[in-house]
């Protein structure tokens, strides 16, 4: 089994080679890891929290026959280098701004002009450049690498982005200088330049030298102590290894547990990664006890898990593409968001309404439950020792309902919800047949409103229905105050959206989101469209 075996080296590819690193702590960052070993210094630590966006690196990883968005044979994936640990990176290519010099000597047709080209800037900088999209210059490089992303990925298809698809591309880069207009410019301009491509077939190679069908172990010192990073591939090997190391650290996309080590210094001991078993990874819709489901693997990237969720209710577009940001959405899991049980995290309002159930796993045993019975208390829930999330499971049937999502937070893009709601209605007529309201940010745990819920079922989906519901809430919950919001705040504003809810589902001329939303001026259908066919 993976706990037995011996030690190996880390190896990844990074600036046109197979590294190895071995002895540093598998908590070890990425980005320490390039600024302090590998002195790449390109790379800027802002937040350390995954915020900020200054330490934007992209990932790649060999792509999954078909998959459509891969470039040249990769998976290209921008991701917060600060709280990615460098064991993650294993079997992997870390690209950095580093790099884009190196394509465009590269690639570019240098004759005759072979001096002036070896100081020519990637068309991704010279845009930057060209548009005056930098000024004090530190979160440039994480803006490049975002924008080289998007580049790579466009150049590929053919296309290219709408202004509002590189804001969103751009969602996770925080800039205090510029406004962002002319970094915006600087997208747009990048397509008008000589095309310069990362030549993928050396990556490719390198990569499937690397590809590892066995467990990654590896270990280094702490003091007197040995820590172990183990990377299973299988669910079987997974579940076995948790059953035996209970106590052991669960990671998959780092989003949160990389914060316990950056701000709170927490020691990990053993870490179990889960990020290497496909298994966990899938997305797809299949038959669970009898019901048609989409079955999202604990695995399965926030990206992935939401772009599913979109494509099947495309009222969930707004909150996939609010939550976080692409480099957040790209490393973290649906599973894990579910698991760690924040009051305040946005994906179970959502699953919530949608009458989500989760499957856990011990061992050879599974067990399911509705995600509503699974959290007990703040921070608590219903995992055994030795037990792990394995998958979410959404009914297909839930998502024909008429279904909302409202994420209420200081900034629209990335940043944490004071509340977020998820909403599903269903009408037999003018009477409510089945309703969910289920609300994060309002109590210790996410749950649905039960009282209010009782206060619609069976009756007519009128205003006076509505502002019945709207007083139940208050016995539903007890909000309190903090640093995002104060508990009437957030009742008001429970209440205002069960109102939305109504006056865009009602039967009597419900209004257009252009009616109820002032964001509806940010149009996002590509992103709908992106996600078409999943």
């Amino acid at each position: 089994m993976s706990m037995n075996a011996s030690t190996q080296p880390i190896r990844f590819f990074h600036r046109g080679r197979i590294v190895d690193v071995s002895g540093v702590h598998p908590t070890r960052s990425v980005l320490d890891w390039l600024r302090e070993d590998a002195r790449c210094t390109g790379t800027k630590e802002g937040c350390n929290e995954g915020d900020c966006g200054a330490c934007t690196v992209v990932v790649g990883e060999l792509a999954e026959p078909g998959d459509k968005d891969a470039v040249g044979g990769l998976r290209l994936q921008t991701v917060n280098a600060c709280i990615q640990f460098l064991p993650t990176l294993h079997g992997k290519a870390l690209f950095t701004v580093e790099d884009l010099k190196a394509q465009c000597t590269g690639q570019r047709d240098r004759a005759p002009r072979d001096k002036q080209a070896a100081n020519q800037l990637h068309p991704v900088q010279q845009a930057m450049v060209d548009c005056h999209g930098s000024q004090c210059g530190f979160c440039t490089p994480g803006f490049v690498m975002s924008l080289w992303s998007t580049y790579e990925h466009h150049r590929n298809a053919g296309t290219q982005p709408t202004r509002q698809q590189l804001a969103d591309d751009l969602s996770g880069n925080l800039c205090r200088c510029t406004g962002y207009r002319p970094i915006l410019d600087a997208g747009q301009r990048m397509f008008d330049l000589p095309a310069v491509r990362l030549d993928t077939e050396p990556v490719v190679a390198a990569l499937q030298s690397l590809e590892h069908k066995a467990s990654f172990d590896y270990v280094a010192p702490l003091g007197q102590r040995l820590d172990h990073f183990h990377a299973p591939t299988t669910l079987a090997e997974l579940a076995a290894l948790r059953e035996a190391k209970p106590a052991a650290q669960l990671l998959s996309g780092s989003t949160d547990v990389g914060l316990w080590v950056n701000k709170q210094f927490r020691d990990l001991g053993d870490i179990l990664y889960v990020g290497d078993v496909a298994e966990m990874k899938l997305v797809e819709e299949r038959e669970v006890e009898g019901i048609s489901a989409l079955y999202i693997g604990a695995g399965a990237s926030l990206e992935n898990a939401f772009r599913a969720l979109a494509a099947r209710v495309p009222a969930l577009t707004d909150v996939w593409l609010r939550f976080a940001s692409p480099p957040i959405r790209n490393a973290g899991t649906m599973g894990g968001n579910v698991a760690n049980g924040s009051p305040i995290g946005d994906s179970p309002p959502v699953l919530m309404s949608l009458d989500a159930g989760i499957e856990l796993r011990r061992g050879e045993r599974v067990r399911r439950m509705p995600l509503t019975d699974f959290y007990v208390d703040y921070m608590k829930n219903r995992l055994e020792p030795g037990e792990f999330v394995q998958g979410l499971v959404v009914p297909v049937a839930a998502m024909r309902r008429q279904v909302r999502a409202y994420k209420i937070s200081k900034r629209f893009d990335c940043d944490i919800s004071a509340l977020c709601g998820g909403f599903a209605i269903e009408l037999d007529g003018d009477i409510v047949k089945e309703v969910r309201l289920a609300y994060g940010g309002m109590a210790a745990v996410v749950k649905r409103a039960a009282q209010a819920e009782a206060a619609l079922v069976g009756k007519p989906w009128t205003q006076a229905s509505v502002n019945a519901a709207k007083l139940a809430l208050a016995q539903d919950f007890k909000p309190l105050t903090d640093m995002r919001a104060s508990a009437d705040y957030r009742l008001l504003v429970a209440q205002n959206l069960l109102q939305r809810l109504w006056l865009e589902t009602r039967t009597n001329e419900p209004l257009p989101v252009e009616a109820t939303s002032v964001w509806s001026v940010m149009p996002h259908a590509t992103a709908a469209a992106a996600a078409e066919g999943v």
